[in-house]
């Protein structure tokens, strides 16, 4: 009896299985044939999915283009280097770090202010690595959202408490050991094998500022407090003006070559007269096929007196000629406001466009090497197209200085003509950020000289 019951529940799903695979069979026919009727076969089909996948990417174009930021992020060798047939841009910019002639420098880290982060980058009890001035620096924000910047080596066994530590309260915690430090002071305040935390045990806190929508850190060579502080600007800080994307740059150049340009008003005419579309390649930007589109550009630079003697400004009006016809719609003031040697607030004024600003900031990673940084935030009724279009065609002119940033000597008794005197002023202006004792470039020869 039981052989028997086996046999027949055997048969009874077989038929059942028969009956469902003939059911899909059937289905499946059906909707084939339905494709076939309604004139949809094979190649169709796959236009239809092709046609569908294409409008997507479309549409999340538009959609990046309309209303995400603009993030272009260069690494230190995209930017600024001739590579030759058969040699990478790495191997080009390699070289020529190795044997540009560096010329007699001035101190290589002046004191100021200099930007580590932008405030977005950093979330509640998030901690990031970041190089700056020779160092390694951890910029960790607490859970009550105030963010600190401590040196990133642990005092007891040298751990890196960016690199694998964690936030805990207003303090961060070391990967190694567990010992946790405070960021307004950097005291330990624990050691979770230890009766008791040593008076002495502390990691070296940066003096640090959060405004305009960066996190900032403090350098003075005899570790000076700060003696100025980065003026807030209202419109971000009330929420009129809002981020529109930033551009970030690594250059091979004493920090300050980038902003002596500001006092180097010749230098407009011959490099960024060429309009934007003819790219950042000096040996093409004279090319003929784009002489029909100029920039005119007419400038003065110039220190401010006390109280704000570390401060200069630039004042830039800028034209643009098509076909040397002006288009006064694309007139743009601008207002170029330096404080310190790391920080310059671009200004835009624009009856049609806007109003808005764009955050240059300079940070030295080490002695001749700079991080530069374009944050733009533009007023929030603006479409986000402008500012992005703003920002596009101010990278296209700076990567131009980038090219000769990279290749250039410094050299501290230039030949000039009085044309040129607004250099030497801005050299004189900024020397106030250099000590005595503020570190210069220490040459190290591993190999033989030829």
């Amino acid at each position: 009896l039981k052989f028997t019951r086996a046999l027949l529940i055997k048969d009874h799903k077989r038929v059942h299985t028969a009956s469902d695979s003939s059911l899909l069979l059937d289905s499946a026919d059906i909707g084939s044939r339905t494709w076939i009727k309604t004139g949809f076969g094979a190649p169709a089909r796959a236009a239809v999915c092709v046609f569908a996948g294409a409008s997507l990417l479309a549409i999340g174009w538009m959609y990046r283009l309309l209303f995400c930021p603009l993030e272009l992020l260069r690494t230190p060798d995209d930017v600024g280097y001739i590579a030759e047939k058969g040699r990478s841009r790495a191997q080009a910019a390699n070289e020529v770090r190795r044997r540009r002639k560096t010329g007699e420098l001035p101190p290589v880290y002046p004191n100021g202010w200099y930007r580590v982060l932008d405030s977005h980058m950093l979330d509640r009890g998030e901690v990031k690595n970041v190089s700056a001035l020779g160092e390694q620096v951890a910029v960790f924000r607490d859970q009550d959202g105030k963010s600190y910047v401590v040196d990133s080596y642990c005092p007891h066994l040298g751990a890196n408490l960016a690199v694998g530590g964690r936030v805990v309260g207003n303090c961060i915690e070391c990967p190694f050991h567990g010992w946790q430090f405070q960021g307004s002071d950097g005291k330990c305040v624990k050691i979770p094998y230890a009766e008791k935390v040593p008076e002495f045990a502390k990691v070296r806190r940066w003096p640090s500022c959060e405004v305009n929508g960066q996190i900032l850190i403090w350098f003075h060579c005899d570790g000076k407090d700060p003696e100025w502080m980065v003026p807030e600007q209202q419109e971000i800080t009330k929420g009129e003006w809002v981020y529109r994307g930033r551009t970030e740059h690594f250059i091979n150049a004493h920090i300050e070559e980038i902003p002596e340009n500001a006092a180097d008003i010749a230098h407009l005419a011959h490099l960024h007269t060429p309009g934007f579309l003819s790219g950042v390649d000096l040996r093409y930007t004279n090319n003929k096929t784009w002489t029909f589109l100029q920039h005119d550009w007419k400038v003065q630079w110039q220190p401010e007196s006390e109280p704000n003697k570390h401060c200069s400004q630039m004042l830039v009006k800028h034209a643009l000629t098509v076909f040397g016809w002006h288009v006064p719609l694309l007139d743009v003031h601008v207002v170029a406001r330096q404080v310190g040697p790391g920080v310059v607030f671009l200004l835009f004024n624009h009856n049609f466009l806007g109003r808005g600003v764009i955050m240059h900031c300079v940070t030295p990673v080490e002695p001749l090497l700079q991080c530069v940084s374009h944050t733009i935030f533009y007023q929030s009724n603006i479409p986000a197209l402008v500012p992005k279009f703003i920002l596009r065609v101010e990278c296209i002119q700076f990567e131009r200085d980038v090219m000769i940033w990279n290749n250039k000597k410094y050299i501290s008794q230039p030949l000039l003509v009085k044309e040129d005197s607004a250099i030497l002023k801005h050299r004189r202006w900024f020397s106030q950020f250099y000590s005595e004792n503020s570190p210069r470039l220490q040459y190290q020869r591993d190999t033989l000289d030829f």
